[in-house]
């Protein structure tokens, strides 16, 4: 459980909440109407390294009775100290499925990348589903040491998960994670020179021969015109 209290700081005061440890956030949700409210980010950090983002974080809101259950969402972080400085939390019915982006890991090592210099792809990083909050997957963990050849692959239809419970969003068929030929530098080879023309032996010399004069038949006829 996670105590939370509303937060009356808005807008850029929040910057004194941060100074003091307090971590401003947000709870949404549907049919949910947004409240600010603020947690200690050490009793976030705690509770967010037992969850992570898909597990069901049990918020209790200063004098509710009840807690609301709600995933971490949105952790925003500052680009220089990548702390957290924002959070949202978006409260789920437990009855009603929602859609989530669940994690991709890899274990293992493949015997294509050690052995034959292969490079490792990691097409997708996460996948969507969708499933009851309870069920949600914490993550995905795929081992690689099976691939020992270029060119093979793990598909989506290859991680392990309750099909029954969790659906999957994507195409079954689509790649997770795949090992490939490294490219080799292929050395630039020199333009060809087209080899030039060489004539057949004795035809230069007898279109020089021939060159300027007229064929004898015609040369014959002319010379009769004249004498006519």
């Amino acid at each position: 459980m996670l105590q939370a209290q509303k937060r009356q700081i808005l807008g850029r005061k929040v910057k004194a909440l941060r100074k003091a440890g307090t971590l401003p956030a947000s709870v949404y949700g549907k049919k949910v109407k947004s409240l600010p409210v603020q947690v200690q980010a050490v009793d976030f950090d705690k509770v967010f390294a037992a969850t992570g983002e898909t597990g069901i974080i049990q918020l209790k809101i200063e004098k509710e009775k009840e807690t609301r259950p709600v995933l971490a969402k949105n952790r925003q972080k500052d680009p220089v100290t990548d702390k957290i400085i924002h959070i949202d939390f978006h409260q789920v019915d437990l009855k009603e499925k929602v859609t989530v982006a669940i994690p991709i890991e890899t274990a293992g090592e493949s015997p294509a990348v050690k052995e034959k210099s292969a490079v490792l792809v990691m097409v997708l990083d996460e996948v969507k589903v969708e499933a009851l909050p309870q069920d949600l997957p914490e993550k995905f963990v795929v081992d690689i040491s099976g691939l020992k050849e270029f060119n093979e692959s793990i598909l989506v239809k290859d991680l392990k998960v309750d099909r029954q419970k969790v659906k999957m969003l994507a195409d079954e068929g689509e790649t997770v994670v795949m090992v490939q030929q490294p490219k080799e530098e292929v050395e630039k080879q020199p333009p060809s020179v087209e080899a030039e023309a060489v004539p057949v032996e004795g035809e230069a010399e007898i279109k020089t021969q021939g060159e300027g004069k007229e064929p004898p038949q015609e040369k014959k006829e002319e010379n009769q015109k004249k004498e006519g």
